[in-house]
């Protein structure tokens, strides 16, 4: 039953001798204590020229108060409607539990447009350290992703990924220089990482070092050097395969890599058409586009020596990904330090006559700094995933074992996986993406708090409630029911009941806004409301235990949901 539908009707019915149409009828959801629906009464005081107060008394008389609706107060300029709370709590609990894992994509979110969408995310590039800043973006774009697909979208998730480029003839040349023919047994990530943090500071120590850097550079791009070509490929497959395994702690997956080396040809191609058609220009030797009449700076597409920059490449890349794919919104997750950069590359894309420029879109996300400052794989100042990951599986292991002393070691590394990568994700998606977090390992990880981990363990004592029922069953205990008809809820009951509604409409809204933290701020007070009606409502037992279980197994099924979106692993028990 659409409540929303119903009001509309009846307040259509008062309404419509102003000629009014109910599509111009907007309800909003107050706090509960004003009830549970909302008409503002601004827009009929233009029209009757009366005042809002005055309008909402009216109404309120006049109203023909339809059986699903249990009373309709004037509070103000607002039209409060509370709903009969057993027929609404009888109708969600009943759609939940009959659409059970699709409960979210009927409804509202079966009216939103379907679309092709590509996700480009993650950018994780060779020859560089897969740090804790890097989990940020690719578990944004992998909840974009999972959102996208629920909605019913067609979804290709993409990882554009430098394996070449100034970085990688750095990183190349200190290899050559320093380190030749020593190759690491374990530890890659470590092993390439200080490479790179390494050619850094030695180039800061002597810049005349730059010269032999940008000569790997153009000989990277000429692709002539024989014994450096099988270097580079060599080290590439090195970083790529340590990529793999991160990937798969995060549950993400790739539909398609692209790679620099792919766009390059093409990307100088196109520099050089912008260039005849007047849209480029040559600007000390260099190849640029002029954006100042746009406030936009200067756009570099070629460096003096004509070797290829990002934005030529994005330029490309872009083309390459609407025509090859058929795509229709192309979502690029990436850092907000890149935020002028997008805002070029949309604007020449524009110029160009690129008509799909308007269906780019860019997610900026902000930085992930440690307790001490912000992280960077140029200085070394970082965090890399395998040493993060270890120290968090370590804490975690030890609150596990708390719980559960008796815990078999496989078990417990199973576990302790499933709920640190819960924490680390967690933790990055409950913020706005454009907002720079600081991780904090004991605040991520607090089983109490606003974590991942609390809200796994909601979902594992939901689980644990509707196991023991199982199994009481089994002794062929009935479960009780109230013998009165009428359901009657307590203010824990209906408030997480009321919650349990609006997860469609949260799901469209993170969407829309492409802000998974709207999906992890719900998940967590819908957690908050079951743990409140669990310490106050007796389940088992009860004379409403039938109603109740029901309660939670729509909440476990709901949580679930919320979980997959977010990327994370739901568990049976903690």
């Amino acid at each position: 039953m659409d409540f929303e539908e119903v009001i509309k009707e009846a307040i259509f019915q008062a309404i419509k001798e102003y000629g009014l149409e109910k599509t111009s009828i907007v309800l909003e959801k107050p706090d509960q204590a004003y009830g549970d629906y909302a008409f503002p009464c601004f827009t009929l005081s233009k029209i009757l020229k009366k005042s809002p107060m005055l309008i909402a008394m009216e109404l309120e008389k006049k109203l023909n108060s339809p059986k699903e609706i249990q009373k309709i107060i004037a509070t103000g300029p607002y039209l409060n409607f509370y709903v009969d709370r057993g027929i609404f709590a009888k109708d969600i609990i009943n759609k939940i539990l009959k659409e059970k894992e699709d409960f979210g994509k009927s409804e509202k979110s079966n009216k939103t447009k379907k679309e092709k969408v590509m996700v480009e995310f993650s950018q994780a590039n060779t020859h560089k350290a897969f740090h804790v800043g890097h989990i940020r973006g690719t578990s944004l774009g992998e909840s974009i992703s999972r959102t996208s697909e629920f909605l019913g979208n067609d979804v290709t998730r993409a990882n554009y990924q430098g394996d070449i480029g100034m970085h990688v003839a750095k990183w190349l040349w200190c290899y050559q220089t320093f380190h030749k023919k020593e190759w690491p047994k374990k530890d890659e990530e470590q092993w390439v990482a200080h490479i790179y943090v390494e050619a850094i500071k030695k180039l800061a120590e002597n810049p005349d070092y730059q010269k032999e850097v940008d000569k790997i550079n153009i000989a990277l791009e000429e692709k002539k050097d024989k014994v450096l070509m099988a270097l580079w490929k060599k080290t590439r497959q090195l970083c790529l395969d340590g990529f793999e395994p991160i990937y798969q702690d995060l549950e993400t997956k790739f539909d398609k890599y692209f790679f620099e080396k792919d766009v390059e040809k093409k990307a100088k191609e196109i520099s050089l058409e912008l260039l005849d058609k007047g849209l480029a220009k040559i600007d000390q030797e260099a190849t640029v586009v002029d954006l100042n009449p746009y406030n936009l700076g200067i756009f570099l597409l070629l460096r003096r020596d004509k070797t290829v920059l990002y934005s030529a490449k994005d330029i490309a890349l872009a083309e390459t990904k609407f025509n090859e794919f058929k795509i229709e919104k192309s979502i690029y997750v990436v850092g907000s330090e890149q935020r002028l950069y997008f805002s070029q590359l949309f604007k020449t894309l524009e110029l160009m006559g690129f008509k799909n420029a308007k269906n780019c879109m860019y997610v900026p996300v902000s930085l992930v700094r440690l307790p001490t400052g912000k992280m960077s794989s140029r200085t070394g100042d970082n965090i890399l995933y395998s040493d993060f990951k270890k120290d968090i599986i370590d804490f975690a292991k030890v609150e596990i074992k708390k719980r559960y002393p008796e815990i078999k070691q496989k078990e417990l590394d199973t576990r302790a996986l499933k709920i640190s990568i819960a924490a680390i994700k967690y933790d990055m998606l409950k913020q706005d993406p454009n907002k720079t977090i600081v991780f904090n390992k004991e605040e991520a990880l607090n089983f109490e708090g606003n974590s991942g981990p609390y809200i796994q363990y909601t979902y594992a004592r939901a689980s644990s409630i509707l196991r023991r029922v199982k199994k009481e069953q089994s002794k062929k205990t009935k479960v009780k029911q109230k013998s009165n008809n009428k359901l009657l809820l307590v203010n824990q009951e209906f408030s997480l009941v009321r919650t349990l509604s609006e997860l469609p409409e949260t799901i469209i809204s993170a969407y829309s806004q492409l802000s998974p933290n709207i999906i992890a701020n719900y998940a967590y007070s819908l957690a908050q409301k079951f743990n409140e009606f669990y310490h106050s409502c007796q389940v088992l037992g009860s004379n409403e235990e039938k109603f109740r279980l029901e309660l939670v197994e729509a909440t476990k099924i709901v949580l679930k949901t919320c979980l997959f979106l977010l990327g994370i692993t739901a568990l049976e028990e903690m």
